[in-house]
């Protein structure tokens, strides 16, 4: 049986909320919303997230994955397909939230969940110079970061233990961000470094933390 939940709003109204707001998905339809990131302007600050609200049918998962073409993916390829899929292809018509421990997908009229690995969970990170905006749950179909298609190096670090449990040089997704699964249940430092600029904050991937992150300034 399907799960539903509140999904992707901004920390600086939602975080507590966020806590407490998963639902079992009855027989009936439950409503299910979803708020996507949407693209910084220029000199702004957090931007309004636009929201969809659809009535989630029971039963209707296998239809939904089948339709994308992603019924023979685990979730690990899928989150990964989408995260990478060109903006101007994102198919309009669908959300995907990575939350702490599954991934929603909706169509309006349709939902699907898909249950990530045991103790591994997915932090996207859009680091930025200018301009950002307020995001929770990672949006794989709406949310744009500043810097697409930039050459980072980015290192991850376990404050508990010290130590590193990612230290890589990659490019950024066409959407400004880049993911990577990490143990679940850690707090710790991202620190990415480009073209001259570095910047770092906190993150958690605790069943409370957030999935997207949005606060890296590069200076």
């Amino acid at each position: 049986m399907a799960k539903t939940a509140l999904v992707l709003r901004t920390r600086s109204d939602m975080e507590i909320y966020m806590k407490t707001t998963k639902f079992a998905l009855g027989a009936a339809a439950l409503a299910l919303t979803l708020s996507g990131c949407s693209a910084p302007g220029p000199g702004s600050g957090p931007s309004a997230d636009s929201e969809e609200s659809a009535a989630a049918q029971p039963g209707s998962a296998e239809a939904l994955l089948a339709d994308l073409d992603l019924g023979d993916e685990d979730v690990t390829e899928v989150i990964d397909r989408l995260d990478r899929l060109p903006v101007e292809e994102r198919p309009a018509d669908l959300m995907a939230s990575v939350q702490p421990d599954e991934l929603v997908l909706t169509d309006g009229q349709r939902e699907a969940t898909m249950a990530l690995p045991e103790g591994r969970s997915y932090v996207s990170i859009a680091p930025f110079v200018d301009a950002t905006h307020d995001c929770f749950y990672h949006s794989l179909t709406t949310c744009l970061g500043e810097m697409s298609g930039e050459d980072v190096d980015v290192v991850i670090t376990d404050s508990a233990t010290g130590e590193t449990v990612v230290d890589e040089s990659t490019t950024t997704f066409d959407n400004g961000f880049v993911g990577f699964w990490v143990p679940s249940d850690v707090t710790g430092t991202i620190e990415v470094t480009a073209a001259g600029k570095t910047g770092a904050t906190e993150f958690s991937t605790r069943s409370d933390g957030p999935t997207c992150v949005t606060d890296l300034k590069l200076k």
